[in-house]
């Protein structure tokens, strides 16, 4: 990862500042982007883009663009962006299937097509976007968001199918991650199970290095101990 410039969606989320962190112990240089305002001050190796609603495609132009004017190229995006919710179809609002497809599929598709255009003058262009064991087959209260995360599986294919030879284009997908909003929601889960954010990191990274240049359109099990 030694000089390869990076852009991480979700950057201030739980996964998000480990992948952040670890890509820059790495030798990478990282250009965050998140919803969340930031007080991160610029330096030579990272910036942060706060208050970016990717949702919006003009918005997340406008960060990936300012993110690969400041480094000078763009070599990856890891889009980590994204939202959860658990309710019944029968019980729950619709509402919140255009929210979780808003945050989980709009975020990876207005981030990925803004980055193309820089991806493609990099020498090993990479996209990794994060879905979900849970959409393989969506249990009781997970319709909204196994369906959004069955859609970025979809769109990890496809823009591989599109950009073979030029962009590599892959998917972790995580069974539960061990954070500590998800402890706080599952109290009595085995949380030595979890797949820990450090352990997703790695995965994340190895498939933005130069080492996967030969993966592309893979969705990838990470389910930790599960």
């Amino acid at each position: 990862m030694q000089g390869k410039i990076i852009v991480v969606t979700g950057a201030s989320g739980a996964l998000g500042k480990v992948v952040v962190t670890t890509a820059l112990a790495k030798g990478a240089k990282v250009a965050g982007i998140d919803h969340a305002a930031t007080t991160i001050k610029p330096t030579t190796e990272r910036i942060e883009f706060g208050g970016v609603d990717l949702t919006d495609a003009t918005e997340a132009k406008k960060a990936i663009d300012a993110a690969a004017s400041h480094f000078g190229k763009l070599d990856a995006l890891v889009n980590i962006a994204g939202g959860f919710a658990f309710e019944t179809i029968a019980e729950g609002d619709p509402k919140t299937w255009q929210r979780m497809y808003a945050l989980n599929v709009l975020t990876a598709l207005n981030a990925s097509r803004s980055a193309i255009p820089h991806l493609t003058n990099s020498a090993a262009g990479r996209i990794v976007n994060v879905g979900a064991m849970g959409a393989l087959q969506a249990g009781a209260g997970m319709g909204a968001y196994a369906t959004s995360k069955a859609g970025v599986h979809r769109l990890t294919e496809a823009l591989a199918a599109e950009w073979k030879g030029k962009i590599t284009v892959n998917a972790v997908l995580p069974s539960t991650i061990d954070t500590a909003a998800n402890r706080a929601s599952m109290p009595k889960a085995d949380f030595a199970k979890w797949v820990r954010p450090e352990e997703l990191a790695e995965v994340i990274l190895f498939l933005a290095s130069d080492a996967a240049s030969a993966v592309t359109g893979a969705l990838l099990p990470v389910n930790g101990r599960v």
